[in-house]
């Protein structure tokens, strides 16, 4: 029968296995594992976080890796693409947009970074107003093949990002 002191060091070594292995997850890299759009367009709120946008790490990977699947084949089988994977879209769809908003004049007083996944437009960033912000939406939305946009975008400077940050 296993004394105290054997006990108790078995549970620290349990306890620093665990202590070591969260700090080893947590120190994964990010990358942009599916080569995911993603792009700034706008620049003009200093100081305005980077959003994670599509980098993840491997863990993540591999959670997304399903949905990601089964997602981009429905699309297919249910008739609503002609291409036979939602994601192949995304590409087209990334450089239209950024066609749309080009110009130096065309989104004044935001900081913005687009990602797109599967046919839908992520804007995340900073606005000096909210009244932008649904014109930026429309004109997402009105691009062939778009499913979805959605603008997750602080507006109040004090309060932290509604969207998660890309990692330093």
């Amino acid at each position: 029968m296993p004394g105290a002191a054997s006990i108790a060091r078995n549970a620290s070594l349990l306890v620093l296995g665990v202590v070591l292995a969260a700090t080893a997850g947590s120190g994964e890299e990010l990358r942009n594992w599916f080569d995911d759009p993603f792009f700034q367009i706008s620049s003009s709120v200093p100081d305005c976080p980077v959003p994670a946008g599509p980098f993840v790490s491997e863990s993540d990977k591999r959670v997304q890796a399903h949905r990601r699947a089964e997602k981009g084949t429905t699309c297919w089988l249910a008739g609503e693409c002609d291409r036979p994977n939602a994601y192949a879209y995304d590409r087209d769809i990334a450089e239209a947009f950024r066609k749309a908003v080009a110009g130096p004049d065309r989104l004044p007083g935001t900081t913005l970074w687009v990602t797109v996944q599967g046919r839908v437009l992520y804007i995340e960033g900073c606005a000096l107003q909210n009244s932008s912000l649904a014109a930026v939406e429309a004109l997402a939305r009105s691009l062939p093949h778009v499913q979805q946009a959605i603008a997750i975008v602080r507006t109040d400077p004090t309060s932290p990002p509604p969207y998660k940050l890309r990692s330093p």
